[in-house]
């Protein structure tokens, strides 16, 4: 017996030291293998419709699945990201060249509202290291997208290869998903039930997360894109990629760029242009997360608005751009192993005793009589 509890514990032993080898082996394709799962989660409606319409050919619906996922999402999202850093590039230009000057713009602000300054002194905030620190960090910005725009072109080939591996785990993903869900179910012995729950929790989560922040930032980005190109703002394009990303955390939103921009408008005297821009920031872009995320999020993520918050800022600090997705992914792990373990291991019932304190007592004292008649008898 002591045998063979040392092999079963060196065995456990042994394939956790594997494991670990395994996922350290994959740490290079985190994002291929992250994005080649969202695929396969948002997609997967799809590949179930054309199931149901060409039959039982799995490598065909996945084709045609993955096929249609290119078309509509990974072609427009490279376009876009060319675009953008092209504007960014030739916004980083001007400002290097000093046709475009940030001190200028916190200079307006300053001298159209007096009690801006005036406030900020009392906070300790400099104005003239604040007029320094904006133009460092408008030429940090556009030299940090130069160097990536070069690094992109000059390691093409390394951003290709993780493009066709992502799509090429996709595919199988789409077709062997279901198999391969059985096998985890299978070979982790968390028990069948907590595994599909938590499975279905990961997918709910993931499909929540992108298809309802991705597309809810993309669509304020261009509601936010085309405002600023109306009243010619300069490179409308680029600011509205930038508001898209801050959309993506959740309760700070694309505010953070159009509601400054509606300020230096006002300081400038531009109030037609500048009371435009507040109106449709607050009826148009903030009415479109207002309305579009409760129907495309909906009730799965059943997180918590300050979890969400929370979550997300922790998983972009630490994953990146990747984070949006992962950190929810965390805290919805978390949530759901905390209630299984209140479920499966909490054996006192305090809810229900609470609810029902005269009945559990009554319950006693007609037992305890009924007991003395018997003795009784």
């Amino acid at each position: 017996m002591k045998n063979e509890e040392l092999e079963r514990w060196t065995f456990l032993l042994t394939l956790t030291l594997v494991s670990c080898l395994f996922l350290y082996l994959l740490k290079p394709f985190f994002a291929p293998i992250l994005w080649a799962c969202i695929i396969a989660i948002l997609f997967h409606p799809m590949q179930i419709w054309l199931q149901k319409k060409l039959g039982e050919h799995h490598n065909t619906t996945a084709l045609i699945t993955l096929t249609a996922c290119v078309f509509l999402v990974v072609i427009p999202v490279l376009l876009l990201l060319t675009t953008f850093l092209q504007q960014g590039i030739a916004l980083y230009k001007l400002i290097d060249a000093g046709e475009i000057q940030p001190a200028q713009y916190i200079d307006r602000i300053r001298q159209a509202f007096p009690a801006v300054q005036d406030f900020l002194e009392r906070v300790g905030v400099d104005i003239t290291s604040l007029r320094e620190n904006a133009t460092k960090a408008a030429l940090a910005t556009g030299s940090f997208l130069t160097q990536n725009a070069v690094a992109v072109g000059v390691d093409t080939f390394n951003f290709l290869l993780k493009l066709a591996l992502m799509l090429y785990i996709a595919f199988f993903l789409l077709r062997d998903g279901r198999t391969l869900i059985e096998k985890l179910v299978f070979v982790i012995p968390l028990g069948d039930d907590r595994e599909r729950l938590l499975f279905r929790n990961i997918a709910g989560v993931a499909r929540a997360t992108v298809k309802g922040n991705l597309v809810v930032a993309m669509v304020q980005g261009a509601l936010g894109g085309i405002i600023f190109w109306i009243l010619d703002i300069p490179a409308p394009l680029l600011w509205g990629v930038i508001m898209a990303v801050f959309s993506l955390i959740p309760a700070v939103g694309a505010g953070l760029i159009w509601l400054p921009a509606a300020i230096y408008l006002y300081a400038d005297g531009q109030w037609i242009a500048a009371s435009v821009l507040i109106a449709y920031g607050i009826l148009i872009i903030g009415l479109a997360d207002n309305v579009l995320r409760p129907i495309l999020v909906g009730r799965d993520t059943k997180l918590p608005d300050w979890m969400v918050l929370l979550s997300t800022l922790g998983g972009i600090g630490l994953f990146g751009i990747n984070g949006f997705v992962v950190g929810p992914l965390i805290a919805v792990l978390f949530v759901a192993f905390w209630r299984i373990f209140g479920k499966d291991f909490n054996t006192g019932d305090t809810g229900n005793d609470a609810q029902q304190p005269e009945t559990g007592a009554n319950t006693n004292h007609q037992i305890s009589i009924n007991n003395e008649r018997t003795n009784k008898s």
